[in-house]
């Protein structure tokens, strides 16, 4: 027999990507222009210029031996520190090349950071809602996925349950702002909060824990005075997992990076903790390429201001409709509570109008639905009447 915990989640996809193929098929059936699909998070806008004068350059110019060949293990140096010196400069991170892991987008630089940190029976604290993959990585690595339950109106975590949920088994804490799929940027008093919580936990019972950003959204937001704190500036015993899937629009490339917080006591042991969960999952040398195209654009992001457009058109519109809306400031999600108290329930009706909503029920909340509005913005308008009447078959 073999392992049965993969057949599983192999023959059972996630909700996302059961909605996906849902609306695949339903667009074959009646017209792509006749479904309103917003189930997944698929970035709608093209990459940078610069990525394909970049590539252009690569291809045409560069030695092929070494653009198609292998880097090191953890990445090649020069764009390691490359991407160090950039977070440097916008963030004063405190990191060098030798912090840097490079990774096939964000998934796999949760999964080699989990793979390095616990041991069987370790608990993983994350915040609801949350990326329902988690789940995934965290029960592969060996450890409980343990979901706490954020602020009901401002969707921050919520620091009292936070702390009573901190345990003698809790090895990590995976936070994730902007939100997927809340939209929620963490505030700096929030980072703050949470690792002077962990600090004075690590205090009273020896036990380290290590917080974990995951930033495929850091530069997806939309207002000037919305900042996204950079977690090394703020606790000792930080890992950053980060992908250039949604800021450059490549998420077909699956690049990105694990940053490790030289600042803690145990760097050593944690990087190399980092290489060697990377070489046991099979995770070396991210495509050379990709490497070094980031390298060349790495802090350059695609026009996110079409996202923007999106969110105020719907925030909006579905506002006015009778809907309450968690307002975005950042990433391309929105979090709209549904109009009956089952998620699901809702979402299946409101495919009856060609909407496609995910229900909340698999990132850890009741209640809601998530509509991805990184879709072209001619599809939101031609959706609203469907979302009007959606509403009003409740009303009547």
């Amino acid at each position: 027999m073999i392992n049965q915990k993969n057949v599983q989640l192999g023959r059972v996809r996630s909700a996302i990507r059961e909605l996906f193929e849902y609306g695949k098929k339903r667009k074959a059936q009646i017209g792509e222009e006749n479904v309103f699909d917003f189930s997944l998070g698929n970035p709608s806008v093209p990459a940078p210029a610069e990525v394909k004068e970049e590539l252009e350059r690569l291809v045409c110019t560069s030695d092929p031996v070494f653009l198609h060949g292998y880097t090191s293990a953890q990445g090649d140096y020069s764009v390691r520190k490359a991407i160090a010196d950039d977070l440097n400069a916008r963030f004063g991170a405190g990191l060098n090349a030798d912090c840097l892991y490079m990774t096939c987008g964000a998934a796999a630089s949760l999964c080699i950071t989990l793979n390095a940190l616990v041991v069987q029976g370790d608990e993983v604290i994350t915040f609801a809602p949350f990326f329902p993959e988690y789940s995934v990585f965290a029960a592969h690595a060996g450890a409980k996925l343990v979901p706490v339950q954020s602020d009901p109106v401002t969707f921050q975590p919520d620091l009292a349950a936070f702390e009573g949920a901190l345990g003698a088994r809790t090895k990590a804490v995976i936070i994730n702002s902007p939100n997927n799929p809340s939209g929620v940027v963490y505030t700096e008093q929030t980072i703050k909060a949470l690792a002077d919580i962990i600090a004075r936990h690590e205090q009273r019972t020896g036990n380290a824990v290590y917080l974990v950003s995951d930033e495929p959204y850091r530069e997806l937001v939309f207002d000037s005075a919305t900042k996204v704190p950079f977690i090394t500036n703020f606790c000792a015993r930080s890992i950053v997992c980060y992908s250039y899937s949604k800021s450059l629009s490549l998420p077909g490339e699956r690049i990105g990076y694990i940053a490790v917080n030289p600042a803690m006591q145990e760097f050593e042991e944690v990087y190399a903790g980092i290489c060697g969960a990377g070489r046991s999952l099979g995770y070396v040398c991210a495509p050379n390429l990709f490497q070094q195209l980031v390298k060349a654009v790495t802090g350059k992001t695609s026009d996110i201001s079409v996202y923007k457009t999106n969110r105020d058109l719907l925030c909006s519109a579905l506002t006015d409709y009778g809907y309450t809306v968690v307002r975005p400031d950042g990433a391309f999600y929105l979090f709209v509570k549904a109009l009956e108290e089952d998620a699901q329930k809702f979402a299946d009706r409101a495919k009856e109008y060609e909407l496609l909503l995910v229900p909340s029920d698999s990132f850890g909340v009741k209640g809601y639905v998530r509509i991805s509005y990184c879709v072209d913005t001619d599809m939101i308008k031609r959706s609203l009447p469907a979302f009007l009447k959606l509403a009003e078959s409740y009303r009547k």
